[in-house]
């Protein structure tokens, strides 16, 4: 007698369905995410990228008198220099004496400004601040002040002839020079630990107030102080908001422009020269030698390196700091 072998259940057919609505469920989730997402990626993209790469191309080039000779002569025309004009800087004296004065100005500016922005955060997210909201707009204030504007302020007051700070010092029989060669650094690192507190305090802020309160209770029940708590349990929590705050004033100090150009007004001592980002506006205006889009799109590009490089150095301590 013959058999047959049943066939199997056809269990697969009826999963196929579910299994396709899901794929094409996704299929129009990843649409439509992209579509969010592209608005975003065109402005990066023109806003970020491409700046980057015509810096990257002018930077490879410099402009030389078409006419040759010893004296020039002739229109300017780009001329592929390679790797010329970052050798340029690498080598200029200048460059490097600027970025020392760069690091030495965050290495005591970045943290005092950062110690007295966490202070004023803990101050603010303690209950000894009534008018929180008054307070905080108050420190966060001068930071919605045009740079320019402010250095300019803060210039009235260093002047020696009309400063109220020299005339008051004179009168108790002290010698203030806010624009001697040994204080200037000090001064601008005071304009820019006025403005830039505010800032780096509403960071601090945030982090505190994103803590949960039964953290603090939890704690007090314990037998925690209020200093306790705020050693123990504020400050450690707050290590990723300080490292976003120290990482943001070092790209910013590498950066430092607006402060230096408005007191090289009064200080012709200071040059052309006295930082690198003033380096490479004046190179790329012409005031400084070589000059040209190519040296100054080198020297910017170096100093994008370097802040990169400090910021990667503080995040590798920070980390082997909190293991």
């Amino acid at each position: 007698m013959a058999t047959t072998t049943p066939a199997a259940p056809a269990t697969d057919v009826p999963a196929r369905g579910p299994a396709r609505r899901r794929l094409r469920q996704g299929r129009a989730e990843a649409r439509a995410g992209w579509a969010f997402l592209l608005p975003f990626g065109v402005m990066f993209t023109l806003v970020f990228l491409v700046p980057i790469v015509i810096a990257l191309r002018a930077s490879l080039f410099k402009s030389v008198a078409s006419g040759g000779g010893l004296y020039g002569g002739g229109e300017l025309v780009e001329s592929f220099v390679g790797l010329g004009n970052y050798v340029d800087v690498l080598t200029n004296e200048r460059f490097w004496a600027g970025m020392g004065r760069v690091v030495l100005y965050a290495a005591f500016q970045i943290p005092v400004m950062i110690m007295l922005a966490l202070a004023i955060a803990l101050l603010l997210d303690s209950l000894l601040v009534r008018r929180v909201g008054a307070l905080r707009l108050s420190v966060f204030l001068p930071y919605a002040i045009p740079g320019v504007v402010a250095a300019m302020v803060w210039l009235y007051l260093y002047s020696p002839e009309i400063s109220p700070f020299v005339k008051l010092a004179a009168s108790l029989g002290f010698d203030l020079n806010f624009m001697g060669s040994t204080a200037i650094l000090a001064s601008m690192a005071n304009m820019t630990t006025w403005t830039y507190t505010g800032y780096n305090m509403l960071i601090f802020l945030a982090a505190l107030q994103a803590i949960p309160h039964d953290i603090y209770s939890a704690a007090r029940i314990d037998g925690a102080s209020s200093w306790q708590i705020v050693r123990h349990i504020k400050v450690p929590l707050v290590r990723g908001a300080s490292l976003l705050a120290v990482l943001l004033s070092i790209i910013g100090t590498v950066q430092l422009f607006n402060e230096p150009t408005i007191m090289a007004t009064a200080n012709s001592w200071m040059g052309a020269d006295y930082t690198p980002m003033m380096m490479a506006y004046n190179t790329m205006m012409g005031e400084s030698s070589p000059s040209g889009d190519g040296p100054a799109s080198a020297i910017s590009i170096v100093m994008a390196i370097f802040s990169g490089l400090l910021a990667v150095v503080y995040t590798l301590l920070q980390r082997k700091a909190d293991r």
